[in-house]
């Protein structure tokens, strides 16, 4: 697809505050100012993080217009997250934009985050559609028909939990740092896959997370009954099985929407795309299948403006503008 603008794009639905602008297409610059205070909390405090994207914002925007050595008055648009994430984080960086929509006389795109992390593929790959897509990230798992730029479809979604919730729920109870799925990871790749935690029971493509997390603990709180040692003699294992028990209950649902829905590519997108195992397995599963298999770049798969601005210049050749009296949303 040809693209004749530049977009600015903005995101700050949750604890990454990021601006980018993509000019015709690609993207030039992509700045990303990530929030240590929440790793002494073991998860994100609404509050703080309202209050350093406050604090981010414009140093981070004014960052992005100078190292693609853009003008304000050059911009064709402003877009920005507008949902789905935590309120005060979304304020912060849609208030931002409409300041700029205002002030520059400039049209205001409205983004949402999902859709946002499907885009994050356009940046780098030509898609052949129609395309079964795995959105994975803290706050979201899902499975995406995907029939062409602007049209899919949720077949598969949680019930309950998201992937990267049950990573950070793992990491927790084992006594490992935020976010927890790279703790995990770290100590996974240590490991092997020896003890087994069950697969949720769920109906057609849908996920559930829940399960796993207790039968961790109910796992880990008889076994330190027995031996108070047990944790950090087998940390490595204990990792490794859990990681490669979430990432088969995901790749299992994969593979069964493929055989389903007949795509002709697939592809993983979000913060959770990140995992070195997820990407190897989805890989696998293409090569299986005679599928094209696309992943964004890691700097596109956790919270990003690139995304955003992508996301933003499709909607810009569409011409879907919001008013000004538009509103953030929290859920899709």
């Amino acid at each position: 697809m040809q693209f004749n603008s530049t977009i600015l794009g903005i995101e700050s639905s949750c604890d990454d505050t990021s601006s980018a602008i993509i000019k015709n297409g690609k993207i030039k610059a992509n700045i990303i100012s990530s929030q240590d205070v929440h790793r002494k909390y073991g998860g994100v405090v609404p509050e703080l993080a309202s209050r350093a994207h406050q604090a981010n914002i414009i140093p981070v925007i004014d960052q992005t217009l100078k190292q693609s050595e853009t003008a304000v008055e050059d911009l064709d648009a402003i877009a920005v997250t507008q949902g789905p994430g935590l309120m005060g984080s979304l304020i912060v960086g849609f208030n931002t934009a409409k300041g700029l929509s205002l002030s520059l006389n400039k049209p205001l795109i409205g983004v949402n985050h999902l859709q946002a992390h499907v885009s994050a593929l356009y940046i780098e790959h030509e898609v052949v559609f129609p395309m079964i897509c795995l959105l994975v990230s803290g706050g979201h798992t899902q499975l995406l028909l995907v029939e062409d730029h602007f049209n899919y479809k949720i077949i598969g979604n949680t019930i309950d939990d998201a992937i990267g919730e049950a990573f950070d729920k793992g990491a927790k109870l084992l006594g490992l740092g935020y976010p927890g799925g790279p703790q995990i990871s770290k100590f996974a790749v240590l490991g092997e896959p020896r003890f087994t935690f069950p697969d949720a029971k769920t109906k057609d493509l849908d996920f559930s997370f829940s399960g796993i997390k207790t039968s961790l603990l109910y796992f880990l709180k008889k076994e330190l009954e027995k031996d108070s040692g047990f944790v950090q003699n087998n940390l490595n294992d204990i990792c490794a099985s859990y990681q490669h028990s979430l990432i088969e209950m995901t790749a299992k649902r994969l593979i069964k929407s493929i055989q389903e829905n007949s795509p002709k590519s697939i592809s993983l997108v979000g913060g959770v795309s990140a995992n070195l195992l997820l990407r190897k397995i989805t890989q696998e599963i293409g090569m299986k299948n005679n599928l094209p298999v696309y992943i964004p770049s890691v700097q596109y798969c956790t919270d990003n403006a690139g995304m955003i601005a992508m996301a933003g210049s499709l909607l810009f050749e569409k011409g879907e503008f919001l008013s000004l009296d538009s509103l953030p949303f929290t859920r899709s």
